[in-house]
């Protein structure tokens, strides 16, 4: 009998484990380890950190950066508390996984989903956060058009968590993307999330706005715009980066670069740490 293919995933990731965080509970952590600078990857919606970043861990690694990254909640294997989804409850979770780790402050890394929950780490748990990178993001996603795209892939989301791992796998068929033991991993890592929890995510997102305070962050900062991205236009993401004050990078891509372009997007990420690591050893030495 042949054995059935199995969910492996495409590359080697980092050690994974579970953390139990004291008032928080247990949460997934992926660490390379090491005495690096440390790097909090926040993933983006839907997309748990596996999803989003496979692609990112090494070069990150490679470049002397102790990278973790955590599942947030309802994403993956991300908690499940009983209060509803809160991005504000995301940035918490984060901030007290840093905390428990004594490995702070760190230099967070949003990517979507994960900008806002990196601007509300610095906002709330300051003492955590060293710098802000944030990559196809905003600092505002009530503009009507976004509104929309956000809810209705929420809806999708939901509608395709009532059935099982198959529908992933016929969804990315029908994307242009035959089985293989990389879309089987991916269908299966899609699987893993609260589909009523990521449906609420997307609202979340619509309701997000940080123009008020995001220039009261006082962290050093950069933003990696998408400049063809058709989820967050290229002008909030610039918007963002007038807010924050941040140095800016730009990588010709949709909102998927970090999958579709990932060589081209890790050199620009790493350009982007490196631009506020910098402005970190200035503002330490004056």
């Amino acid at each position: 009998m042949t054995r059935p293919e199995m969910p492996e995933p495409p590359v080697e990731l980092p050690e994974g484990r579970i953390v139990h965080v004291h008032g928080t509970g247990e949460m997934f952590l992926r660490d390379t380890g090491g005495d690096g600078p440390p790097v909090l990857l926040l993933h983006g919606w839907m997309f748990q950190s596996d999803l989003n970043w496979f692609r990112t861990y090494e070069p990150l690694a490679q470049a002397g950066y102790r990278v973790l990254a955590t599942d947030h909640r309802g994403h993956g294997r991300g908690l499940r508390p009983a209060e509803p989804f809160s991005l504000e409850g995301c940035a918490a979770d984060a901030a007290a996984l840093v905390r428990h780790l004594g490995c702070g402050p760190v230099t967070a890394v949003g990517y979507s989903m994960g900008g806002p929950i990196s601007q509300l780490m610095a906002r709330d748990h300051g003492d955590t956060v060293s710098g802000l990178v944030n990559c196809a993001t905003a600092a505002t996603w009530v503009e009507p058009r976004m509104r929309r795209l956000w809810k209705s892939m929420g809806a999708l989301r939901l509608g395709l968590g009532l059935f099982p791992q198959g529908a992933w796998r016929a969804g990315l068929r029908a994307g242009g993307f035959p089985d293989s033991p990389a879309t089987t991993w991916v269908a299966s890592e899609l699987s893993r999330g609260s589909s009523l929890d990521i449906a609420e995510a997307g609202r979340e997102l619509g309701r997000f706005d940080s123009r008020a305070w995001a220039r009261s962050l006082d962290k050093p900062a950069a933003v990696v715009v998408t400049s063809r991205d058709r989820g967050v236009p290229a002008r909030r993401q610039h918007e963002l980066a007038d807010l924050l004050g941040a140095v800016r990078f730009e990588i010709p891509a949709d909102h998927s670069a970090v999958i579709v372009n990932a060589d081209e997007f890790s050199a620009v990420l790493l350009e982007a740490i490196g631009a506020v690591r910098a402005d970190q050893r200035i503002a330490a030495a004056s």
